[in-house]
């Protein structure tokens, strides 16, 4: 297990650190439609949470397999941790089911260099809730025994199989890793030289889902900085003259020839 534990901190990027929520506690119960605040701490694994730029925090319902559990509600979609460690929110009572033990956490934390780390926190409840759960999520629940949520530190690196650009250089469609690669934005033209409108790309097939899909293992898309710059210039034209305002002002302009 030691083994293990050494070459997964070998393959791991730079930026990998852990968070460790700290609220709320393992087994807690919270009322619903009351604010929840969440905590967190730097783990001590790898470097500092300053290494880290982003979060999105989410909370989540159901088991500990992907495919048993769903993001129930964003707590915070565009978290920076320089700004502190703490998020909270308002949960609504139907948002979902009263079941003990149903709920966790899920941070996504980004790195300078793209790199992800996924975290999860140790089960809670809410009480007062008066919503459902989706069938695949109710079954996750009732297999999980204890307060552990799913597994933490799944990581995405982009520069450990050759980096972002390969990601970019390969169709959308044909990437599998947690992190998806668009490619940089077309700038637009400076002349219409088309007469007629035609697509740019051909049609692609499409199969109408007869059954429920799997959840989207994908956490992200990332789009290509913008390698060129737009000329800019300022107008030339005269800025309009000022327009009466009251009544009379605006008799007097109207007849003023």
């Amino acid at each position: 297990m030691l083994a293990k534990g050494i070459l997964l901190a070998t393959l791991l990027p730079a930026v990998f650190a852990d968070v460790q929520f700290t609220s709320p506690a393992a087994g807690a119960t919270i009322a619903a439609g009351k604010p929840i605040t969440v905590g967190w701490k730097d783990s001590g694994d790898g470097v500092a949470l300053t290494d880290l730029s982003t979060y999105t925090l989410f909370l989540c319902a159901g088991g500990n397999d992907a495919a048993s559990f769903i993001q129930l509600f964003p707590i915070n979609a565009q978290g920076k941790f320089s700004t502190g460690n703490q998020a909270s929110a308002t949960v609504a009572s139907t948002l979902g089911g009263p079941d003990k033990n149903a709920y966790f956490l899920k941070m996504q934390s980004v790195g300078a260099k793209g790199a992800q780390v996924i975290n999860y926190s140790d089960r809670f409840s809410f009480s007062g809730m008066t919503g459902t759960f989706p069938p695949e999520v109710a079954a996750g629940i009732k297999k999980v025994s204890g307060t552990e949520g799913p597994p933490s530190s799944e990581v995405e690196a982009p520069d450990a199989a050759g980096g972002a650009q390969d990601g970019e250089a390969m169709s959308y469609a044909a990437q599998t890793g947690l992190i998806k690669y668009a490619p940089m934005l077309t700038p637009p033209g400076t002349k219409m030289t088309k007469k007629t409108p035609s697509p740019r790309y051909p049609t692609s097939k499409v199969t109408i889902a007869k059954t429920f899909l799997p959840t989207p293992k994908q956490t992200t898309t990332m789009t290509a900085s913008n390698t060129y710059a737009p000329a800019q210039s300022r107008p030339f034209q005269a800025p309009a003259a000022s327009q009466p305002q009251d009544d009379m002002q605006k008799f007097l302009h109207r007849w003023r020839d």
